[in-house]
Order: C-alpha cells, then sequence, then structure tokens
C-alpha cells in the first residue's frame, strides 16, 4: 500500500512510519504537495528469513541435550556484578 504524507507530518511521526514500513507500507514523502522521497523497505530484508531463522533455531535448540550441572541464575548473577 503506497501513501503519500507531508514532509513535516514524516518528520514528527517517522517511528510510526517505521513501524508501518515493516508491515508492508510503502510512503511517499510530499513537499508542498509535491513528491520528493520514497520510504520504502530496505533491499534484502525480508520478514521471511526472520520467520525461518526463528524456526531454525528452535528446531537447534530442542534437538541439543541440557546441559547438566550449569547454574544458569548464578551465570546470568555474575554478569550483573
Amino acid at each position: 500500500m503506497n501513501l503519500e504524507i507531508g514532509s513535516y507530518e514524516a518528520k514528527t511521526k517517522l517511528p510510526e512510519l517505521l513501524r508501518g514500513v515493516q508491515a508492508g507500507n510503502r510512503y511517499t514523502i510530499t513537499l508542498r504537495g509535491d513528491p520528493v522521497a520514497d520510504l520504502v523497505p530496505a533491499e534484502g530484508v525480508k520478514h521471511a528469513d526472520a520467520v525461518a531463522a526463528v524456526e531454525e533455531m528452535r528446531k537447534f535448540m530442542h534437538a541439543a541435550p541440557p546441559v547438566k550441572g550449569v547454574d544458569l541464575k548464578a551465570s546470568i548473577n555474575e554478569g550483573r556484578a
């Protein structure tokens, strides 16, 4: 979906627009009604790739045997000192 937005509004709502781009929206930024820039997803950044990476990590974590004799809580607290 391509939406037009004025430059001032784009400046004040940039975080919201970036979330929109992550969701697949595209924006044309205008200056006094004339298009000056397009805000589109970056090349090579794919949501599907991230989902696949998470699935691969989950498979890896479930396939690995649990580590015995490690106090995870103590390790976490040691890093906070």
